[in-house]
């Protein structure tokens, strides 16, 4: 790689992605972007938006080292974030709308950096290195293989239900499985949900996955890798195989559903980012959780103490988190929704959905459904 010391004909490619420049509070590009003493950076209106909504204590603590002081600090703009942040949101509106790609600078011409976007959880190809007409070829061909896919999921899908109808029952998935099953729960009629209306759909924050597991292309499936995955150290990477996911959750009303059907051994809950990376999910006074030990026993654990709920397994968990109320709830909605348990909940710090995969049966997985509206 060529040094800094280049002329100001060349031009250095930074590699960006979106959780660059991303806000971890509302998950958007950073606007109006300030950064706190502790060197954390967020949207202004975030910050206000979390403090105000803080009681008493550690009010003014920055949302993801806990750093704060005893009155709350002048935000100042990041001018050199603002623009980044600004050049990224018009570069991607260029990417998205498939505009022909500026020239490269030539001899003498500024800027000195050429800024290469790398969105989140979306793939894209290099723009320099293809035609507005490759692209449109190259779209028609994964739109092709999105029907297929498609098709084969169905045709799959309707020849086990009309063998399960046959043996007089549904098959059952295995535990191990390095590749998600089709989803059988239109098999058996199910309403929607009393919730739906305050559904969300969380995605994996690649930052606190363990690596002991990996995520899907669409960050709603995570799954036991069979080996140690070679991910980049991190300070908010998790020892033990778990994972947060990105949505930072501190007011309003909230839901989501989980598949733990292809998972022997598991935890769904909420946690707060800060909560302690070589700590297990319900062992911490920031963190809830229910529990299937994969030995006939589903456990709720709460500040730090477990209530058994059971020996009856749930195939999917509906999480309702009503922050208005403190309310926090766990049902089994395999086909109605049953309460499974209720708790009180305070959160000094916002609350993301938190997923602990132990046991490390390689190929064991849970997923983020889709909520039926």
């Amino acid at each position: 790689m060529a040094g800094l010391g280049q002329g100001r004909g060349s031009a250095v490619p930074v590699w960006l992605a979106e959780d660059d420049l991303g806000c971890i509070i509302c998950q958007e590009l950073l606007d109006w972007p300030a950064t706190l003493p502790c060197g954390h950076s967020f949207c202004r209106r975030c910050l206000e938006g979390l403090w105000g909504a803080r009681g008493a204590g550690r009010r003014w603590a920055c949302p993801t080292c806990r750093e704060g002081a005893a009155q709350q600090p002048r935000l100042r703009k990041n001018t050199l974030l603002q623009d980044l942040a600004d050049k990224y949101r018009r570069a991607a509106r260029e990417l998205e709308a498939s505009s022909d790609s500026a020239p490269c600078p030539g001899p003498g011409s500024s800027p000195d950096f050429s800024l290469t976007l790398r969105p989140r959880r979306c793939p894209a190809l290099p723009r320099l290195l293809i035609s507005d007409t490759a692209a449109g070829k190259i779209r028609d061909i994964l739109r092709d293989l999105e029907e297929i896919q498609k098709k084969l999921r169905e045709n799959v899908t309707r020849k086990e239900a009309s063998e399960a109808q046959t043996q007089g029952e549904l098959p059952e998935a295995p535990s191990s499985s390095s590749c998600p099953l089709p989803d059988q729960s239109h098999l058996a009629p199910k309403r929607a949900s009393q919730f739906a209306q305050w559904a969300i759909h969380p995605t994996f924050n690649l930052k606190s996955l363990s690596c002991s597991l990996e995520v899907s292309t669409d960050s709603r499936t995570v799954t036991v890798s069979h080996r140690l995955q070679p991910y980049r150290w991190s300070c908010e990477r998790f020892s033990t195989s778990q994972v947060l996911c990105s949505q930072a959750l501190f007011s309003g009303k909230h839901y989501w559903e989980v598949d733990t059907r292809n998972c022997s051994h598991w935890a769904v809950g909420v946690a707060s980012w800060e909560m302690s990376r070589d700590q297990v999910l319900g062992r911490t006074m920031d963190s809830c959780c229910v529990e299937w030990k994969g030995t006939n026993q589903l456990s709720a654990w709460h500040m730090v103490k477990e209530t058994v709920l059971g020996s009856d397994r749930p195939g999917v968990v509906g999480i309702w988190l009503n922050l208005e109320e403190g309310k926090l709830a766990f049902y089994s909605v395999d086909n109605q929704e049953k309460l499974l348990y209720e708790c009180a909940i305070s959160a000094s710090s916002p609350l993301h959905p938190a997923f602990w995969l132990y046991g490390l049966h390689p190929g064991n997985y849970l997923i983020i459904k889709q909520v039926k509206v």
